[in-house]
């Protein structure tokens, strides 16, 4: 048992040698662009809902 949890960190020890990692500014630019992204989507969502919740209150009188 030993020794294949010993492989297996070997093993991830040499693939996380292979990762090639984002600098600062990449990492920073991705960020920026998924907060925006889910803002976006956050604020299409609350417009939508909005619209329905209209839309059925018209339709059933609230």
């Amino acid at each position: 048992m030993f020794k294949k949890l010993a492989k297996f960190l070997r093993e991830v020890k040499i693939e996380m040698g292979r990762v090639t990692w984002p600098s600062y500014q990449e990492l920073k630019n991705s960020t920026t662009v998924v907060i925006i992204v889910t803002l976006a989507f956050a604020l299409f969502i609350f417009i939508v809902d909005n619209i329905f919740k209209y839309l059925f209150d018209l339709l059933y009188g609230f």
